[in-house]
């Protein structure tokens, strides 16, 4: 007997086609738009892609920094952090090495009051619901509206504040319980006896019981550096990332020199932390008039691990856009 597709070949191509379409639709494979569609060159919609499209920007602001060395140095020994006003007037100054060239993945807002106090934030939308979110926070000398809206605006988050001069929070925090205050200082070494008491960010982890801190800000009237060191260079050494996924930090260049700061730069740029966005202390300018602009104030995401500001957690939906 001959074949059904013998007997009745317009009948079985026609069954072929409509079952060659329904798996086509209902497939989870679509091929790729073709290269000369301008779709096929927007690959930023993931969290995943956007980090790596700022990092691609950010690297190249590190050669364009290597350039601008070498045109008014030609090395680091010989740039000046604010140039004198004289001729050949070189057109930077030292926040001009350093700008804050990755883009934030989410959305980037400033957390805390206008003016003095308040800080560039990435994502804050990312700490709304997160069951074990961690701040600490040090040198807030009674400013602490940032910290205050951090706990408005959050269900979880524990804020976990350090002031060697200061007896409590400010007025902006009354009788929370997820606030917690210590008279003590951040510092690279540890020493506890006496006034005022200081403690290394290794030890406070350990004493809180605390392996991550979802954002870190520092405010140490130039200490910051000695610090910083302190507690980044374990971390290079073992290969670690960071504990922590956000660092908001005021630098204070006074008496640096650019051949001093630089390597401490690349210190944190090894380390996985890249500024996002800075703001010279025009409020400290105002009442030094006539002396440096050497004061200012950076936020980093750290691009290595898997803290939140970087990677989705686990039960996230699909489209990251929604976290």
């Amino acid at each position: 007997m001959p074949a059904v597709w013998q007997r009745h070949p317009r009948y079985f191509l026609l069954v072929a086609l409509v079952l060659t379409a329904t798996f086509f639709l209902l497939g989870p494979y679509q091929s790729p738009p073709s290269t000369d569609s301008y779709a096929a060159y927007i690959r930023d919609s993931t969290l995943p892609a956007r980090i790596e499209r700022a990092e691609g920007v950010y690297q190249k602001t590190i050669t364009d920094r290597k350039g601008l060395i070498q045109k008014y140095g030609p090395t680091s020994r010989d740039i000046a952090m604010f140039p004198s006003d004289k001729d050949p007037w070189p057109a930077y100054t030292v926040w001009s090495f350093f700008p804050p060239s990755f883009n934030c993945p989410h959305e980037l807002e400033r957390v805390g009051a206008l003016g003095d106090g308040g800080k560039w934030a990435c994502g804050l939308s990312r700490l709304e619901h997160k069951p074990d979110c961690i701040i600490y926070t040090f040198g807030m000398n009674y400013e602490t509206s940032f910290e205050a809206e951090i706990l408005e605006r959050t269900r979880h988050c524990q804020v976990w504040g350090y002031d060697y001069r200061s007896s409590s929070f400010g007025s902006h925090i009354k009788n929370n319980y997820r606030s917690h205050f210590f008279s003590w200082g951040l510092a690279n070494i540890d020493s506890h006896e006496g006034k005022p008491k200081l403690y290394t960010l290794k030890t406070l982890l350990e004493m809180n019981k605390h392996d991550h801190i979802d954002v870190l800000k520092i405010d140490i009237e130039g200490w910051e550096f000695d610090t910083l060191t302190q507690i980044i260079q374990p971390y290079l050494l073992s290969g670690e990332p960071l504990p922590f996924g956000q660092l908001i930090l005021e630098l204070h260049t006074w008496d640096k020199k650019f051949n001093e700061f630089l390597p401490w730069w690349e210190m944190l740029e090894q380390a996985g932390l890249r500024p996002f966005m800075n703001e010279v202390n025009l409020v400290y300018q105002n009442y030094n008039r006539g002396k440096d602009t050497d004061l200012a104030e950076y936020s980093f995401i750290n691009i290595k691990g898997n803290n939140i500001f970087v990677s989705d957690p686990h039960d996230a939906v699909m489209d990251s856009d929604v976290i």
